[in-house]
């Protein structure tokens, strides 16, 4: 079997910017375990995989390296350049089914505006594990999916080291851990550790942002924000709260594409 594959940067304007997705077009289902396969082979931190019958796309699905994500925001944004940009894609509108739930992406104004589900994240505590791990504490603590920890200025979330070797012994699939502050040009800013993937620190996560946007947009009483994240790559997301949803807008630019050829 040939399946086109594309490899993406997206929430940037700047080649080798952002964050690197694969988007496998397929024409009819494969197996979960080949998807995995080929997420393996790719090594980047994530691969989707559309169902694309050349008419409409039907549905999603999102594979780092090592596990099937529920949810993966620059990989869907990637996908959505793919159909919009080289496969001639003719709609204002992209909807996909996904594990997640019918998803959307919109095309307007220069940019792609992800339509997802709003995580509002909730006081919590911090495993001892995670906490010895890092160098400055947080003032805050909260989970949705991912633990989201709050920092008092966007230094602070620079300086952040966490020691990646104590944080191998925790298991937070398919969630991570978001640290964010007050930006100083952005309404806010983040960055995002797995410790279960072998890429450790995410460049540009959009799924983090379904708990980010609803907790800055409480916080600062705004409903449209800017959001920077200060990975060595780093991106750029322009965000929107709706209540049960959020938008989450960004760019993307094409790296390669060619063919997997897979054996079933």
């Amino acid at each position: 079997m040939e399946i086109q594959q594309f490899v993406v940067d997206a929430f940037t304007d700047q080649q080798f910017g952002g964050n690197p997705a694969a988007v496998c077009l397929l024409q009819e289902n494969i197996p979960s375990g080949s998807m995995q396969q080929i997420a393996s082979e790719n090594a980047l931190p994530e691969t989707a995989f559309v169902l694309f019958d050349g008419a409409e796309p039907q549905a999603i699905k999102w594979f780092t390296p090592r596990i099937e994500m529920d949810l993966c925001g620059h990989a869907t944004l990637a996908s959505a350049h793919v159909l919009w940009h080289h496969l001639d894609y003719n709609r204002s509108t992209i909807r996909l089914q996904s594990n997640s739930g019918p998803l959307q992406v919109l095309h307007g104004d220069g940019r792609y505006y992800l339509d997802f589900p709003s995580r509002m994240p909730s006081t919590s505590s911090l495993p001892d594990i995670i906490s010895q791990s890092l160098n400055i504490p947080p003032v805050d603590v909260f989970k949705s999916r991912d633990y989201v920890l709050i920092y008092e200025d966007e230094e602070q979330i620079r300086k952040l080291s966490p020691d990646k070797r104590a944080l191998e012994a925790i298991n937070l699939d398919p969630g991570g851990i978001a640290v964010t502050a007050p930006g100083q040009k952005a309404d806010f800013v983040s960055r995002y550790f797995t410790p279960q993937s072998p890429i450790f620190e995410d460049p540009v996560t959009g799924s983090a942002h379904c708990s980010l946007i609803p907790y800055w947009a409480n916080k600062l009483d705004k409903k449209s924000l800017n959001a920077y994240q200060l990975s060595e790559r780093h991106g750029i997301l322009f965000c929107e709260y709706r209540e049960d949803r959020v938008y989450i807008g960004g760019t993307a630019r094409t790296f390669s594409q060619g063919t997997v050829f897979l054996e079933l």
